[in-house]
């Protein structure tokens, strides 16, 4: 390594540090310094580092890039470079565990990695890497317990438990994914009210989606193509099946908003 490459990774890394931590971050001006920083990191054979190297301080500051460069990402919602950046962060995590000291920042990595899969319905992966996480974590890591309560609560069918769960999220970070996920919920519930019923008072439809408000759910129901009636407070479904008359509605519809009801009082 030469001492002016080696240099210049560590001023650029520190310009990346100090411009992330800015409560006005440009996200383009990081962006900029990331790609720079892969560059000095490539002539370094640090992106894909074999298991030779030994310079811990090496290993460190490809780590810490590697690791602004995943919470880029996520500050950026840029799904696909997230992949990327943990992809690569997994060999430094596993491959270099016993050379560096733990990172203070891979828990939270990993356990948005963990919703990322959750929010992609990849399942199977999800728990693959559980299986390589230490039980006592699983149980007191709050950023791995989260992803493990939530993939626990979906096997369940408890979509609204999913839903209310974001106040208990223990980054901010882990909202570009629970946006995802509630997405795919709320079209999984919608698709079950179709098939269900074939129309319910907006307020009964708001409820079973957990959307707070009229309009909202009024934008919801025009991106599936409901009818809404204003007069009528009331929303149809032009999808419902047939069968629908043989469905008890009512006692249904009760007993999902009573279950709805009970959750925003433990919430």
């Amino acid at each position: 390594m030469s001492a002016p490459t080696a240099a210049a990774a560590a001023e650029l890394l520190a310009q990346l540090k100090a411009e992330f931590a800015s409560s006005t971050a440009d996200l383009n001006r990081c962006r900029s310094l990331l790609t720079q920083l892969k560059i000095e990191l490539a002539s370094l054979s640090l992106l894909v580092p074999d298991g030779s190297r030994v310079d811990v301080a090496e290993l460190a500051l490809a780590r810490e890039v590697l690791e602004l460069g995943a919470q880029w990402s996520i500050r950026a919602r840029d799904i696909s470079s997230f992949e990327r950046y943990y992809a690569q962060l997994k060999v430094y995590y596993h491959d270099f565990a016993n050379q560096l000291p733990e990172s203070p920042n891979m828990y939270p990595i990993v356990g948005l990695n963990l919703l990322r899969l959750l929010a992609q319905k990849r399942i199977a992966e999800f728990h693959l890497i559980l299986e390589t996480i230490d039980p006592q974590v699983l149980r007191d890591n709050a950023h791995i317990r989260y992803p493990v309560v939530l993939e626990q609560s979906l096997m369940e069918g408890s979509y609204n438990r999913v839903l209310a769960s974001r106040i208990e999220a223990p980054t901010p970070e882990c909202n570009t994914f629970l946006e995802i996920l509630e997405g795919t919920i709320r079209d999984e519930i919608a698709s079950g009210i179709e098939k269900a019923y074939n129309s319910l008072s907006l307020n009964d439809a708001a409820q079973l989606l957990s959307i707070k408000n009229v309009q909202d759910l009024i934008a919801f129901a025009n991106e599936r193509d409901w009818k809404v009636n204003p007069s009528e407070k009331r929303v149809e479904f032009t999808t419902a099946d047939s069968t629908a008359d043989a469905v008890p509605t009512a006692a249904i519809v009760d007993q999902m908003l009573r279950y709805a009801r009970e959750l925003e009082t433990i919430v």
